[in-house]
């Protein structure tokens, strides 16, 4: 996807988010604009990680 494609994509998704919640997709993506890169992808790796292993971390957790 280009640039132009991605941001239109977040427009229309932006559009029927619940308005409670644009404060933190604001504040989401200004945290983001402040970050290095390298941070940005560990972050978005550890996510993947925790969202893979949701389960097993549940059954951990008990």
């Amino acid at each position: 996807m280009t640039k132009a494609q991605i941001q239109s994509e977040i427009q229309r998704v932006l559009e029927k988010v619940p308005e409670n919640v644009l404060q933190d997709v604001l504040d989401f993506l200004k945290e983001l604009r402040d970050q290095p890169a390298d941070k940005i992808k560990l972050t978005n790796n550890l996510r993947q990680i925790l969202a893979e292993d949701k389960e097993l971390l549940e059954r951990l957790a008990q």
